[in-house]
């Protein structure tokens, strides 16, 4: 476990940051966008958390969260560098944990007869705004992938994570009594 003894170093004044392989690189490089998008999407994960989200997708969301920075991780050292740390990584099971809790959460929900717009409860729209951070961020891992390789379970793990906080967003409303609100192809 790192000990952070400052918050402060002075050392990203000057417009770049550190990679996990110690190399300095501007703050507005594509691998520093994807990362911090990535947190961003933490961010907006804990929002969902302090909004009164249902008991049973507590535990899924302090999950996801953790992984969000097993991902960051991932995403801060460079798959070419020859010193790359052993380190936490996106793999396999972490899709495939995704895909049980859509399944899970999918068995008690009604099928989409219509499209829906995001709202309902405040739990509910901040995981549809977190769904879209996420989208965000597999856009912004697979502009890092045009110039670099990433660990081959990254962009999978993003994608089937927007998929589970859409799937969590109705969830949610339906866990609280609130129907989702439809789109409205005539308005």
């Amino acid at each position: 476990m790192p000990r952070i003894t400052k918050v402060y170093t002075r050392t990203g004044d000057d417009g770049t940051t550190g990679l996990g392989g110690g190399q300095r690189v501007p703050k507005t490089c594509p691998r520093v966008v994807a990362y911090g998008t990535v947190d961003e999407l933490n961010a907006c994960i804990g929002t969902v958390l302090s909004a009164e989200s249902s008991v049973e997708l507590v535990e899924p969301l302090r999950r996801i969260q953790n992984e969000l920075f097993h991902l960051g991780a991932e995403l801060c050292t460079p798959e070419r560098d020859a010193a790359r740390p052993a380190g936490p990584r996106i793999e396999q099971r972490h899709i495939e944990g995704l895909e049980r809790t859509i399944d899970t959460l999918s068995e008690r929900l009604e099928p989409l007869a219509n499209f829906i717009l995001p709202g309902g409860t405040p739990a509910a729209a901040q995981m549809h705004v977190a769904r879209t951070v996420c989208r965000r961020a597999e856009r912004d891992a697979l502009v890092l992938h045009e110039s670099e390789p990433l660990g081959e379970c990254v962009v999978p793990y993003l994608n089937r994570l927007s998929d589970t906080l859409f799937v969590m967003a109705r969830f949610q409303n339906q866990a609280a009594g609130v129907e989702d609100p439809l789109w409205d192809s005539r308005a």
